[in-house]
C-alpha cells in the first residue's frame, strides 16, 4: 500500500524531529536526504521540515539539558540553525542538490500577505530544483507566536504546499492504542476521518530537545488529513524501506 501511495503522490512533505537527526542519531540526516533525493529523481516535489537547531547548538556551549529560558533557546536556535543547514548542504551535495532555508512563525502563515509570499517562495524553489528546508524561526519567535512543535508546522506547510502526502517521522513506527511500552498496546495501521480516537492513550511530549510527542503528531495528522493531505506516520529508522511491506506505519486517510 505504501508503494502505491508514494507512487501516486506528486508532492511530499517530510518532517523530521530533533532526536532523529542529532546526537547518536546524527547519521539519520543522510538517510532522510537520500529518501528526498530518491523521491525527487522519481519526479516528485519534496519539502523537508526539520527540527534540530537547538539540539545542534547546545553541546557547543556546554549545555546537556533543554533550557526553559526563552532567550537562551533563541540564542541556541541562532547558533544551531547555521550548523544544521551546513549539514543539509553537505548531505545534499552528494546528490548534486542544494538546500534553501525557510524560517517561519505562526504569524507568517496566519497573515494572508506573508502566507502567500511563503507559498510563492516554495513554488519558485521547487521550479528551480532546490530543496526547501523549513524550520520554526525560534530565534525571534515568542511564546505567543510559536507553533510549539514542528509537527504542527509541517501540517500547515503541507496544506500551504498543497501536498499529497505528509511523511511524519517519529521515534515510534505507528500510532498505538496506548504507549508502545504498554503490553496491551495495539498498533493502528489505518485511521479514517470517521474514526473515534478519543480512547487512545498518548503521551504529551518527548524527552530531550524535542518538543513533539505522540499527542502533537496525532493533532498534526488530523489537521493535515482533514485538509486533504494523506499522512504517513512511521519511525525514522524506516526511511530506507518506506515503500515496502517491511515498513510498519499508520496511514491517515485524507479528506476528498
Amino acid at each position: 500500500m505504501n508503494q502505491d501511495r508514494i507512487s501516486r503522490a506528486k508532492r511530499i512533505v517530510i518532517k523530521v524531529g530533533s532526536s532523529s537527526i542529532t546526537g547518536e542519531n546524527e547519521a539519520n540526516l543522510d538517510r532522510i536526504v537520500d529518501l528526498a533525493a530518491r523521491l525527487m529523481k522519481a519526479g516528485k516535489d519534496v519539502v523537508i521540515v526539520s527540527s534540530g537547531a537547538i539540539a545542534t547548538a547546545a553541546p557547543l556551549i556546554g549545555l546537556s539539558v533543554k533550557s526553559e529560558d526563552l532567550p537562551t533557546s533563541q540564542a541556541l536556535a541562532s547558533i544551531g540553525q547555521a550548523r544544521l543547514m551546513a549539514r543539509y548542504e553537505r548531505s545534499l551535495s552528494r546528490h548534486n542538490r542544494i538546500p534553501a532555508q525557510i524560517l517561519l512563525t505562526v504569524d507568517n502563515l496566519g497573515e494572508e500577505v506573508t502566507r502567500v509570499n511563503a507559498q510563492r517562495a516554495l513554488e519558485r524553489l521547487i521550479e528551480i530544483g532546490v530543496v526547501p528546508v523549513i524550520n520554526e524561526n525560534d530565534s525571534v519567535a515568542t511564546q505567543e507566536i510559536r507553533f510549539g512543535d514542528n509537527d504542527q508546522l509541517a501540517a500547515r506547510v503541507a496544506v500551504l504546499f498543497e501536498a499529497d502526502m505528509l511523511l511524519l517521522l517519529s521515534d515510534v513506527d505507528s500510532l498505538y492504542s496506548a504507549p508502545p511500552s504498554d503490553l496491551r498496546a495495539e498498533r493502528i495501521p489505518l485511521v479514517t476521518l470517521d474514526d473515534d480516537l478519543s480512547s487512545i492513550q498518548v503521551s504529551g511530549t518527548s524527552t530531550g530537545y524535542g518538543t513533539g510527542g505522540a499527542l502533537t503528531k496525532l493533532a498534526a495528522a488530523k489537521f493535515a488529513s482533514e485538509a486533504g493531505v494523506g499522512v504517513l506516520l512511521t519511525a525514522t529508522e524506516n526511511v530506507d524501506v518506506i515503500d515496502s511491506r517491511e515498513c510498519n506505519n499508520t496511514w491517515f486517510e485524507p479528506a476528498d
